[in-house]
């Protein structure tokens, strides 16, 4: 699994609820955590899947921490430091709803080249992965080239994030047809597309892609649903009280790209990517997804109905 977005630094404070403006809320915590592509990377290394990072990183202590999270998973980053320029952050602020609060900066994350990008030598097999967010700014072009240059057979896995919906148009047409698998949650699905629950949403984002694409729809608690072949099957999901919502969705990408790596059907990781999602929640912090081992023992100890 090659990923090329963006691996920021997540500031997060819990806080018992966002100030009115202008005004102040106490932290309880403060913590700093390697996040953002680098939850999706160590989501899918706890797997067994081998992954690289393609994204550029900072020289200075952001940077630094990158590298030293993915070097504990066995991550490769392919590019070289960017010179004379830290990776940006990412100040999050969590509620005791669980619900989180983004603000983002921007840094050498921000300044990958084609060239860059080509140091992860794709090959056919490979899966790709690709963010909403890196269609904005001095990433897009860079990106959008070298997609153009890969070879045949590798899978195009796109997230799309909050912000591809309000993209011109063209933009948005040309990502769609490089993509051979959509993953997104049902808001992002329904701002594309205007249809509303899993299933129709599904169907409508299956419209706008190449005819043997892949798209994933998930809901938090309710699950996913994967629509392929002209098909769309329901993954029931695993309900439980959450303490950190942060990084559960690139949870879900990671563990789902990384069982499609390993030879599953997409319902399979799907299922599985159900399953990882749900410990993450019980757990403080975006890049704290479960191993393998953790997904079977929790997956073994789930009703008879649900093992399927």
């Amino acid at each position: 699994m090659i990923h090329t977005s963006q691996a920021l630094v997540d500031e997060v404070v819990e806080i018992p609820g966002l100030p009115a403006r202008g005004q102040n809320a106490m932290a309880t915590t403060f913590t700093r955590y390697a996040a953002s592509a680098v939850n999706i990377l160590l989501a899918a290394a706890r797997q067994g899947a081998r992954c690289v990072h393609a994204g550029a990183v900072g020289t200075g202590p952001n940077g630094d921490l990158i590298r030293a999270a993915l070097a504990t998973e066995g991550v490769r980053i392919s590019a070289p430091p960017v010179p004379d320029q830290d990776t940006g952050i990412c100040f999050v602020m969590v509620e005791p709803s669980a619900e989180r609060t983004f603000v983002t900066t921007l840094g050498a994350e921000r300044h990958p080249t084609v060239a860059s990008l080509a140091t992860s030598d794709p090959r056919p097999g490979d899966l790709v992965c690709v963010s909403g967010y890196s269609l904005v700014g001095t990433t897009r072009d860079p990106l959008l080239t070298w997609l153009d240059t890969l070879p045949g057979g590798v899978e195009v896995v796109f997230d799309p994030g909050a912000i591809f919906a309000a993209l011109p148009a063209p933009l948005r047409d040309r990502m769609l047809a490089r993509a051979t698998v959509w993953t997104s949650n049902a808001e992002e699905a329904t701002q594309l597309t205007g249809w509303t629950g899993m299933t129709d949403s599904a169907y409508a984002v299956a419209s706008r892609l190449r005819p043997d694409a892949v798209v994933i729809v998930r809901d938090g608690r309710h699950g996913c649903v994967v629509h392929e072949d002209d098909h769309t099957a329901y993954i029931p999901g695993y309900p439980q009280t959450p303490v950190d919502t942060n990084g559960a969705g690139d949870a879900h990408t990671g563990i789902l790209v990384a069982g499609r790596a390993a030879g599953l059907t997409w319902g399979a990781a799907a299922r599985r990517a159900n399953a990882g999602a749900a410990l993450k929640v019980t757990r403080r912090g975006p890049n704290t997804a479960p191993t393998a081992a953790e997904i079977d023992a929790f997956l073994a100890a789930q009703p008879p109905a649900d093992s399927r």
